[in-house]
């Protein structure tokens, strides 16, 4: 079987975003990375400094992307302009384009990769990612019960 998945580690991505933490959570910092691949994209996600739990209950964190492209808000949702997921057939939560598998806290650290053809790279451009404290529980509407918005970085094409 070719790699064609991994191909394209091989390669520039053609988008990424900067992944920073909330005022009250300022350690967070992170980076996601995309690539187009010929039938999806493959979403490369590094992150350090999340909230960190005890032995058998280290965090899980819900992550999405969002259809806003701005990650500022105000004091009670800090990430409020990065809006809703980005969903733009209008499918029930969990099948929104925007919904990911979540981060898995490992000592503070996550870290993901993973393909999906619910988009292009070009249609999430100008799109915000964001990792919410809790888990997602691919149930509840809209959203998935994921709670407050830790960090947020906006999605940019990688020159």
């Amino acid at each position: 079987m070719k790699n064609e998945y991994l191909s394209c580690l091989r390669r520039p991505p053609q988008a990424q975003a900067v992944i920073r933490g909330s005022e009250k959570y300022p350690d967070i910092f992170g980076v996601a990375t995309f690539w187009q691949m010929r039938n999806g994209v493959m979403i490369l996600t590094e992150v350090t400094g999340l909230p960190m739990g005890e032995r058998c209950r280290e965090p899980i964190f819900a992550y999405h992307i969002h259809a806003g492209g701005a990650c500022t808000g105000y004091a009670d949702d800090p990430f409020a302009d990065a809006d809703g997921h980005y969903n733009p057939d209008g499918c029930p939560h969990p099948y929104h384009a925007g919904d990911m598998p979540p981060l898995f806290g490992a000592a503070g650290r996550a870290f993901s990769m993973f393909f999906t053809d619910r988009i292009t790279v070009g249609d999430v451009i100008g799109r915000s990612v964001v990792i919410h404290a809790s888990p997602d529980d691919f149930t509840t509407q809209p959203a998935g019960n994921a709670g407050e918005k830790i960090a947020c970085g906006v999605i940019m094409k990688k020159r």
